[in-house]
């Protein structure tokens, strides 16, 4: 299957989730999944802002990821929060020159041997609603052509995330919004939970929770919160080892 094919691919998958009570993480998800497929990343994230405007970890490719993103929102610094706060792309070719402006995020993206990023604005003209941050191994810019394909990836998220706003008041794509931010905060509880029961770390115990939620035909969101709230997990687990 050639590049073409994967990218038309990626954007059918994307627009899947364009339906009446789409499940926004499992959009992000998909999102993250395309980039790593179609470009020449070492890892992804996903940062959302929230009606307040603060971002929020959304969806991410590793833990590592996970835990780096997480660092920007806290330091309140990092190419992910200014491509958001511009709406524009901000692309670091070697973050070794970027020590002294990001000191925690250099040192701990070097540590996971990240050393260079492209933070890209998930926008709707001139709507911001957050960044998708693609990591890379080597130094060097990445191709203008990579770019547009991750760029085109991030807007058709975005219209996926913000669909609804032309049929519905902000008000509420502002409450759905911070319903998918919380529900973010019940899987990454439910994450824990089977990485316990199965002795797995996070990454896996996500794929295996995501991958039983497709199988189910279930919403990822719903079996996450009934993992958290006691339900037997052995069938999930048992996936992992077959």
């Amino acid at each position: 299957m050639d590049r073409y094919e994967r990218l038309a691919n990626a954007f059918v998958g994307l627009a899947d989730t364009l339906v009446a009570d789409y499940d926004a993480i499992e959009l992000a998800q998909q999102l993250i999944d395309s980039t790593m497929a179609l470009l020449p990343i070492a890892a992804a994230g996903i940062l959302l802002g929230d009606a307040a405007g603060q971002l929020h970890l959304f969806a991410s490719s590793s833990e590592e990821t996970r835990l780096l993103e997480l660092l920007q929102v806290e330091a309140d610094v990092g190419p992910c929060l200014e491509a958001y706060r511009t709406g524009q792309p901000v692309h670091v070719d070697d973050l070794s020159t970027e020590a002294s402006r990001w000191p925690a995020f250099v040192e701990r993206a070097e540590e996971y041997r990240f050393v260079a990023v492209s933070a890209l604005p998930l926008r709707l003209r001139e709507e911001r609603i957050g960044a998708l941050n693609l990591f890379r191994a080597q130094t060097g810019p990445m191709a203008r052509e990579d770019v547009a394909v991750g760029q085109a990836l991030a807007d058709v998220a975005s219209v996926g995330i913000l669909h609804q706003r032309i049929l519905t008041k902000s008000e509420l794509v502002n409450q759905q919004l911070q319903t998918a931010l919380n529900t973010r905060i019940v899987i990454e509880q439910a994450k824990g939970v089977l990485a316990e029961r199965g002795a797995i770390d996070m990454d896996r115990a996500f794929n295996l929770l995501r991958g039983h939620a497709r199988s189910a035909q279930r919403r990822l969101a719903d079996l996450a919160r009934d993992v958290v709230n006691g339900a037997d997990t052995t069938a999930i687990l048992d996936a992992g080892s077959a």
